[in-house]
Parts: C-alpha cells; structure tokens; sequence
C-alpha cells in the first residue's frame, strides 16, 4: 500500500509521521545530491491564529486541508561546517514544537562491517565506504518534537519512490539525539 494519498499528501498514522513523509516528499522533488536541509515544525493551528498572513501565504488558511504539524524551511546550513557542530548552535523559540533534518549519506549493509579496516580518521573512512561496491546513497529525514517523540523516513536512491520509503521511529537513532539536543534547555 503507498503512503501517498491520490490526491498528494502523505497519509501517516501520526502527525509527525506525516510531516517527515512531507520533508521527504519535498526533498525528493529538488532530486539528490542536495546539501542537509532543516525545518521548524510548527504547531498549524497556533500558526494559523497568531501568524494569519503566514499561514495564509504558506497555504494553510482553509482549516480542513491543513497537517497538525507544518514544516517551515530554515536558512542554509553552512557550507563547510561539521553538521554536530551547526546543531549544537541552534536554539528554537517555544513556537516551534520540534524539527526535522533531511541529508544524504552513504551506507554499508551490516555485513560490511566486519570488513572496516581499523585506525582510520573519519576523512579515510569516508573515502573507503564511498569506494565500496556494497555502498548505497540514502536520503534520511529525522524528525523530534519537544515532547521526545521522534519519526524518521529513509529512501534508497537505487529505490527513489514514495512507495519504497521506510519509516520508523528508531533508524537513526544518533541523528535523532542530535536534533532532541537542540531543545535542551
């Protein structure tokens, strides 16, 4: 069953699920080897009465066809700047219920990793799995609310279909913690 309704939007058990379904959808369409993009997620409810026009230019003035959660594109992340260290320097005003992060990276099955070769900095290692044939380009969208709920959506670039992403809350798990921090008073 897809998880794409026929009319557009993602259908997803909760809210949150939905809004990375959303990230990822929009992530697909700018297609890959983009940079790391982040998002504020914002309650649609609260926006739609305390930020009217916003809402309004956002699309999310008719009450029925609006998501609980609404994800608003941030600046660029710095190019050039570890992503641990940019998180770490983020502190969200209490309007923003949670966020969601969408990068791309190469992964290895596990059987690769008995095969790692030991004592590499994270440069070498990078350049070894990228030369690997068992490599895969993946797009992750991790996503956690205030509250600690958290919601992550993968897809395989050899597999590049609504249909074919996976969803869960705990496939990336160190990400996830990541974005948690930077609700940490």
């Amino acid at each position: 069953m897809s998880n794409v309704s026929p009319s557009g939007p993602p259908m997803a058990a909760s809210p949150l699920t939905r809004a990375v379904l959303e990230i990822d959808e929009y992530a697909a369409g700018l297609g890959w080897d983009q940079p790391a993009r982040l998002f504020a997620l914002v309650d649609t409810a609260k926006l739609r009465t305390q930020e009217p026009s916003l809402a309004s230019q956002l699309g999310l003035d008719q009450a029925e066809a609006a998501a609980p959660l609404t994800p608003i594109e941030q600046d660029e992340i710095p190019a050039g700047q570890a992503l641990d260290q940019f998180l770490g320097t983020i502190a969200w005003p209490d309007a923003v219920v949670g966020c969601a992060l969408t990068v791309e990276r190469l992964m290895l099955p596990p059987s690769a990793e008995t095969s790692v070769p030991e004592g590499m900095s994270d440069k070498q290692l990078a350049k070894w799995v990228a030369k690997h044939p068992d490599r895969q380009e993946v797009r992750m969208t991790v996503a956690v609310l205030r509250d600690g709920a958290r919601e992550s959506a993968v897809r395989l670039r050899e597999k590049d279909s609504a249909t074919e992403v996976l969803t869960g809350a705990g496939l990336v798990p160190g990400l996830a913690e990541a974005l948690a921090a930077t609700f940490a008073e």
